[in-house]
């Protein structure tokens, strides 16, 4: 296969969600001496931009996300530590968590495998993540944004209190801080608090690069 044809495939099958050939064509294209960032830049970041694409508009529903979702992660383990290497440049660093009580993941999973897709660096600290355990990882990795998931009603007022949590530590304005799952809404957000929220995957993407350039264009040069 050409570099041309590996590109192409790779495209489609990570749309299909085909991790074994995605996998396979992230090695074939390696073995040809194609650069990390061209197969990550020209065909897994398009693939699943066009996956959110089609999910917004009713084409793919979450099922379909997740698939391509983790067939690109597959390409991505085996891209990581070269892209490493060649000192790609990342988007901005996205600490990410469900909330304490909850230990639902499925969507959390996702919108991690989105935005490592999208350029973010990614750091995941699970699930039932209590406030002070986001403030202590907040010091350590001084991400540039904060995501909190719940899944359940009764969780969401974890929202507040990790909030409050990072009032207290003096970190709040470090941060910009984001909120999302299933029965979260703007509304609630801006009740909490958030600077941020989205509905799902591929939103959550666009609003945190959105808030990001919007953040950086604030910071004096």
């Amino acid at each position: 296969m050409t570099p041309e044809e590996i590109l192409q495939a790779l495209y489609d099958e990570t749309l299909v969600g085909n991790a074994p050939r995605v996998l396979e064509l992230t090695e074939e294209g390696l073995t040809l001496d194609m650069e990390p960032q061209t197969l990550l830049f020209d065909a897994l970041i398009p693939s699943l931009e066009e996956v959110g694409a089609r999910f917004e508009r009713g084409d793919f529903f979450v099922p379909e996300m997740l698939i391509a979702g983790r067939a690109m992660a597959g390409a991505m383990e085996r891209l990581r530590p070269l892209l490493a290497e060649t000192g790609v440049e990342t988007v901005g660093k996205f600490l990410m968590g469900t909330v304490k009580g909850d230990v639902h993941d499925i969507g959390k999973n996702l919108v991690n495998i989105m935005l490592e897709g999208a350029g973010f660096e990614v750091i995941d600290l699970g699930v039932q993540v209590a406030p002070e355990k986001f403030v202590s990882a907040i010091e350590e990795h001084q991400p540039d944004i904060v995501g909190f998931s719940a899944f359940l009603t009764t969780t969401m007022p974890m929202f507040k209190a990790n909030m409050n949590a990072l009032e207290k530590a003096g970190l709040r304005n470090d941060v910009i801080v984001m909120v999302g799952g299933a029965p979260v809404t703007q509304e609630y957000a801006d009740a909490v608090g958030a600077d941020g929220y989205a509905a799902d995957a591929s939103q959550t993407v666009k609003r945190a690069k959105a808030l990001l350039h919007e953040k950086r264009s604030k910071v004096p040069a």
